[in-house]
């Protein structure tokens, strides 16, 4: 599995926040992100193809992680998995998805 840069970078924001906000809740959040990725790399086709569709991006999908409202939205490719984003489920997604702020991917 690769994340692209803006992923990560999204995932530093919503921890930062928690870390404000609710510390406890990002320790919890850290560990739901990670069952997400480990889901995500053992079944990459249970996520939710919506956004696929709207954008005209075959293989594209989301799986949200559990008690959080943000999904992780990744491409399925024949030989990895790509995560694109990670963002709060009330943003406006198609927008977000479409940003190319996170064409680099990092290892994971």
């Amino acid at each position: 599995m690769t994340r692209r840069q803006r992923a990560d970078i999204d995932v530093l924001d919503i921890i930062d926040h928690y870390l404000v906000e609710a510390p406890r809740a990002a320790i919890g959040l850290v560990d739901a992100l990670e069952a997400a990725y480990q889901h995500i790399a053992r079944a990459p086709a249970a996520g939710s193809p919506r956004y696929a569709h709207e954008l005209n991006l075959p293989g594209h999908r989301c799986w949200r992680c559990a008690r959080y409202p943000y999904p992780v939205f990744y491409m399925e490719h024949e030989d990895r998995i790509d995560v694109w984003r990670v963002f709060h489920s009330s943003r406006d997604m198609p927008v977000y998805l479409q940003d190319d702020g996170g064409l680099q991917s990092s290892d994971g």
